[in-house]
């Protein structure tokens, strides 16, 4: 697989990585430690070597059977992990230091590590200026806990001014052909400061899987449900683009994932896509994404099928949208 930087500074790791979120069971269905021991067997030997995980998946099984599963196979892939969403509704995001240290701590101990390449802050606590978390994140690196620090689903400016006090390495926020919001500023942010745009959901859901996904399906899950794009009567319009773009893939000789991946990793050389499944099978439908060349009748017709603001409904309910940062 081909590479990419995963920060200015930091180390070089496949084009592609793994989003571990489904690992924890519960978000998009439960799991098995076999079944994701499998994915992650498969995405190593495509060569992916980033893996992202979060304390929340779980919360802390994605991080308990990632570590597990280094110890088996003494693997050492790339470790991005996440704190600051809470699991308490009266303070549901916290960028308090001490809550950051100790969680990472955890994270480092069920990760059977001594530290991470990258720590992001999951969301931005407005309360405590983003200086305070960049010297927090800063000490950090200096202790030899992270590699790099990186922040989740917030705007340029809250960029630049973190970045002005601690360099960051990434920013992680949604981006497919279905959420296109970073293009309006940020994916330019991040290229201008050198720092990498790690896009989550980059299969948008599940809607860019193999089969598109199915809303009623039991493994759907509740998180899923609340989105209203796949809500009537957003969801039949949507489902309706997503099939044509199915059809698109079949006709140029692609699978539909390697397709959609494919375009994001050409919207950047500093983009790292993190798909994320529980099933080996479906990883290896990312198989050769990076190879696929994207031609310019090939990326007119993408557009064709899917221009930008195709997708209908907002991407979070109100419930969902209270953290991520809106800046556009």
């Amino acid at each position: 697989m081909k590479q990419r930087k995963l920060g200015a500074n930091g180390p070089d790791v496949g084009a592609l990585g793994l989003g571990c979120m489904s690992f924890g069971g519960g978000f998009v269905g439960d799991t098995t430690q076999d079944d994701s021991f499998a994915a992650m067997d498969r995405a190593w030997d495509m060569g992916i070597t980033h893996f992202d995980i979060a304390n929340i998946y779980g919360p802390h099984t994605s991080e308990t059977v990632v570590g597990r599963w280094m110890a088996a196979r003494g693997h050492q892939p790339s470790i991005a992990t996440k704190a600051g969403i809470t699991r308490d509704p009266k303070h549901p995001v916290s960028n308090d230091p001490a809550y950051l240290e100790a969680e990472l701590d955890g994270s480092l101990k069920r990760l059977g590590v001594d530290h991470v390449d990258l720590f992001y802050i999951h969301r931005r606590e407005p309360a405590v200026p983003v200086e305070d978390v960049a010297g927090f994140m800063g000490r950090m690196i200096e202790a030899g806990k992270i590699g790099g620090w990186g922040m989740s689903e917030v705007s340029p400016t809250t960029l630049r001014r973190g970045h002005a006090e601690t360099p960051v390495s990434a920013i992680q926020n949604e981006y497919s052909l279905w959420t296109r919001l970073p293009e309006l500023g940020l994916i330019q942010e991040c290229g201008r400061l050198g720092v990498t745009f790690v896009a989550f959901s980059p299969l948008a859901r599940g809607v860019f899987g193999r089969d598109v996904i199915d809303p009623a399906g039991p493994d759907f899950g509740a998180m899923r449900s609340e989105m209203p794009r796949f809500q009537e009567p957003n969801w039949t319009q949507n489902k309706s683009r997503a099939l044509a773009f199915h059809t698109l893939a079949a006709n140029f000789g692609h699978s539909t994932p390697a397709l959609a991946l494919a375009w994001v990793l050409a919207q950047g050389d500093h983009i790292i896509p993190i798909p994320g499944s529980r099933s080996a099978d479906h990883v290896s439908d990312w198989e050769a994404a990076d190879q696929i060349e994207m031609a310019p009748d090939l990326l007119a017709q993408i557009d064709a099928v899917l221009p930008v603001g195709w997708a209908w409904g907002d991407r979070y309910s109100a419930g969902q949208s209270r953290a991520p940062e809106r800046y556009c």
